[in-house]
């Protein structure tokens, strides 16, 4: 009968961890559909080559999954997205450049050319963001996507105060290449 009992509690156990799990990747899922487009920005921001990108999202993925029972909520969720993105992202490079030296053969063939004057500035914008390091890099990329000055330092671990500083010294940075 104590034998039966124990079998009985452990089924118990096991079915609502089971159903604990589930529910835990619905909701991962639910999260992950709200906020691709903000992942996917952030790892075009970091590479031009889709296959780049998509080890990128699927490196952000897997990181935000690991994360995932361990967020506490102290932050948004779409700050504590924003920051593992740009975290992986950064890791991702650093790790990249380390590796490998590569040489880039540029080629004066665009075939996504495009004749309008705001795709142009566009390109040219995202261009100039490219040069720039990985930290203003992101620190732009944030600003450019609406995020508030609070919002940019707790995503980047930096204070309010910094976050204006280095944006003045971001634009004038993409200023003066755009003078050049």
């Amino acid at each position: 009968m104590c034998s039966f009992l124990w079998q009985e509690l452990s089924n118990r156990r096991n079915n609502q961890d089971r159903i604990k799990m589930e529910d835990k990747e619905k909701e991962f899922t639910r999260i992950v559909h709200e906020h691709k487009s903000r992942i996917y920005t952030v790892c075009y921001m970091f590479s031009d080559d889709s296959d780049q990108v998509a080890d990128l999202f699927q490196e952000i993925l897997i990181n935000l999954w690991k994360g995932f029972s361990g967020f506490r909520g102290d932050s948004s969720i779409s700050t504590w997205i924003w920051r593992i993105s740009l975290n992986t992202c950064i890791n991702a490079l650093k790790k990249k450049v380390r590796s490998l030296e590569t040489v880039r053969l540029n080629m004066d063939i665009d075939p996504y050319e495009d004749v309008d004057e705001e795709a142009l500035q566009i390109r040219q914008l995202h261009k100039r963001i490219n040069q720039l390091g990985l930290i203003d890099r992101s620190i732009i990329l944030l600003w450019l996507e609406g995020l508030s000055y609070d919002e940019i330092a707790a995503i980047m671990g930096i204070s309010v105060k910094n976050v204006s500083v280095k944006l003045v010294r971001i634009r004038e940075k993409l200023k003066n290449m755009s003078n050049k």
